[in-house]
């Protein structure tokens, strides 16, 4: 066994890695970025190297210094994480030329399998089925319109060595194909140093379904299961869960095992996934394409850890070291059931733009994850389960992905399980950039993803004029108007507890008028209970005036909420959605409508930058008329390339920013006339 490793990465992938690898009795190296000098994974290692600036084309993706840091420490192998230098084969070879183990597969599958393209053809030589499409380099713009229309639309463009989302467009029409194939190119050359697109049929009503496949040096490959990752955003997996509530037990089985067999034909060892694309509209199963092959760890990989037990990082480093796989395929079993929710620095309710910034507040529901090597223990503490790499007073930088944590939860049917990620996301504390917990929540409570009906067009479907906030219960809005009435009486209470008060102590008020959603509602608060609108509610609840999160019972229903105080009121949110509550006194609330109410600019001639991020290009000049819907500038955050569009028609009248500059959140590209 390696006596050190170092790993290649990261964020909340370095410290999983390093957690397990000390559990093991493995030293660990960590390798760091200017941006990520404070980060966790640096101080959990035993040894940390500074290998430069924060870009990660300078850091995290220069093979060279990683091989220098591992020369330096004397680390024996290197686990790669997922992302930067992961499914490189030169990286690969590199370590092997100077000796170091690479903790993942051998250099031929990941040249096999790691090229979408290549992959596919190795596919159809395999026998496995495969999305029609053009297998092959695409010369230009108009070659790509051809191809399209010859496969028949919608199409889907991506790039060859592309991932996470990155590098992918999905066409309905010849305009989608011009506008976005060059823009497809430039984020595969981008982020993956390879500007390659390949052009495939889009599968309408699809479900997006993974097998874990995991092998040694011996010859030994198996299949842990499935996921669901159905749900997505732009291509990028927000929800995975396993197993899947559409997979029966006879889909699992030709699934994995056509998955083993293509894996054992490029001769496949450590851990890996195979990605499918299920036609939902196929309740047999027997529909299904190949995708892709991930020749690394996946971000997902806790959900299966949770049901199986087998934990895939301290496997895939046994692997690495030479040893055989103990289990067998008998030995892979189904316990329960779990989901994992990707909590993003991402603003859901402005369009989920990126939201970097200082996490000025981050505590999350139960505390990260601990790998004491219990099975059990890999589904956290009661089921719950936070994998991150994040703190609070740290940075999400623009610089890297904008995941900030996992979330996952373990349950014995899947009903528990989301219930419980219900409960832990009510209770994750974030604040100071926008996030999507609320998000998270409001998918979690949908209809739809309780009846297990998903595809990876839900978010598109479900949200299509964008999110703002759950759905709220009439029970619910007459307990959070309870709730601030109790807020409210303790607040008061404390404030007529201050001394040498004028008018001398006076009792609390005991009745208010709270104003929710436009609606009031009169509460009370009296010796036996309290009511509202006159109705008795039972509530249990101890708050303490500053209290910022607090635990509720509300007929018996357990409720968390965080408060954040207003001029009027208190700021509440809970079950994915936040309430703004003014909170009165019942005799001076008939005067609320003397208030003046100011009314916001109208801003609807300004072209506003929505996220840090730099300016790729400008599609129009000072003088020119544009029409709404067209495109005015192109703006590059978290390495996705943003368009940004006319709301209105009117004359550009001035430009304010120039290609190649660097934009802060609100900063006003253009103005028109």
């Amino acid at each position: 066994m390696f006596k050190k490793i170092l790993i290649a990465n990261r964020g909340e992938i370095a410290c999983r890695v390093i957690k397990t690898a000390r559990r093991m009795g493995i030293a660990t190296v960590a390798v760091y970025s200017d941006a990520d000098a404070r980060a966790p994974f640096v101080r959990m290692a035993d040894e940390a190297v500074n290998i430069g600036p924060s870009a990660a084309s300078e850091s995290y993706l220069v093979a060279e210094k990683i091989i220098a840091a591992c020369k330096q420490t004397g680390a024996e192998a290197v686990h790669p994480g997922y992302g930067f230098l992961s499914e490189r084969t030169s990286f690969a070879e590199a370590l092997a030329k100077e000796g170091i183990e690479f903790i993942g597969p051998p250099v031929n599958a990941i040249a096999a399998m790691g090229d979408k393209i290549e992959s596919k053809k190795l596919a159809l030589e395999a026998g496995v089925n495969v999305v029609p499409g053009f297998v092959g380099e695409i010369d230009d713009t108009e070659h790509a319109v051809r191809i399209s229309e010859e496969i028949g639309y919608p199409v889907m463009m991506k790039a060859s060595a592309g991932g996470g989302g990155k590098g992918m467009r999905l066409a309905y029409s010849e305009q989608d194909v011009r506008e976005g194939f060059e823009a497809t190119k430039r984020e595969g050359l981008n982020s993956f140093g390879d500007d390659r697109v390949f052009i495939e049929k889009f599968i309408l009503n699809p479900r997006h379904i993974e097998i874990q496949i995991l092998g040694d040096k011996h010859g030994n490959i198996l299949y842990l299961n499935e996921r669901e990752c159905s749900i997505q955003r732009r291509h990028q997996k927000v929800v995975e869960e396993a197993p899947s509530p559409f997979v029966t037990p006879k889909m699992r089985k030709a699934m994995g095992e056509q998955c083993v067999a293509l894996a054992a034909a490029v001769g496949y060892y450590s851990a890996g996934t195979v990605e499918l694309i299920v036609s939902g509209a196929d309740p047999s199963g027997e529909s299904f394409y190949f995708l892709e092959m991930n020749t690394r760890l996946q971000v997902e990989h806790p959900v299966t850890e949770a049901i199986t037990g087998v934990d895939l990082v301290e496997q895939m480093i046994r692997v690495a070291a030479g040893e055989k796989l103990e289990m067998t395929q008998d030995d892979v079993t189904i316990d329960g059931w779990a989901i994992e929710n990707r909590v993003y620095a991402e603003d859901p309710y402005r369009g989920f733009l990126p939201s970097t910034g200082r996490l000025v507040h981050y505590e999350p529901p139960v505390e990260p994850w601990a790998d004491d090597g219990d099975a059990n223990g890999r589904r956290g503490v009661d089921g719950v389960r936070v994998d991150d790499g994040v703190f609070e007073g740290g940075e999400v930088s623009m610089f890297y992905d904008p995941m900030i944590a996992k979330l996952v939860t373990w349950g014995e049917t899947r009903g528990e399980a989301a219930d419980l990620q219900i409960q832990a996301l009510d209770a994750f504390r974030i604040e100071g950039l926008g996030h999507n917990v609320d998000f998270l929540s409001a998918i979690m409570q949908h209809p739809r993803f309780r009846s297990g009906e998903l595809t990876t067009g839900f978010i598109a479907e479900e949200y299509p004029d964008g999110f703002e906030g759950a759905a709220t219960s009439d029970h619910l809005k007459r307990a959070l108007a309870a709730i601030a009435g109790v807020i409210a009486t303790a607040d008061a209470d404390r404030a007529q507890r201050i001394d040498q008060r004028l008018n001398g102590r006076t009792a609390p008020p005991g009745d208010w008028v709270v104003t929710l959603d436009g609606r009031d509602y009169a509460v009370s608060l009296e010796e036996d209970g309290i009511t509202v609108d006159g109705a008795q509610i039972e509530l249990e609840m101890e708050y303490t005036p500053g209290d910022v999160i607090v635990d509720v019972e509300v007929d018996d229903d357990p409720l968390t909420i965080q408060l954040k105080p207003t001029r009027t009121g208190y700021a509440i949110t809970t079950r994915g959605a936040k309430h703004v509550l003014r909170i009165l006194p019942a005799h001076i609330a008939h005067l609320a409508s003397h208030m003046i109410e100011k009314i916001p600019p109208d801003l609807s001639k300004f072209l506003i930058c929505p996220m840090p991020g730099l300016l790729m290009k400008l599609h129009v000049g000072e003088g020119e008329d544009v029409q709404p819907g067209q495109p005015l500038a192109t703006v590059e955050a978290m390495k996705m390339e943003n368009i940004l569009r006319a709301e209105k028609a009117g004359v550009v009248a001035k430009i304010n920013a120039a290609q190649g500059d660097s934009l802060a959140v609100d900063a006003v590209i253009l103005e028109l006339e």
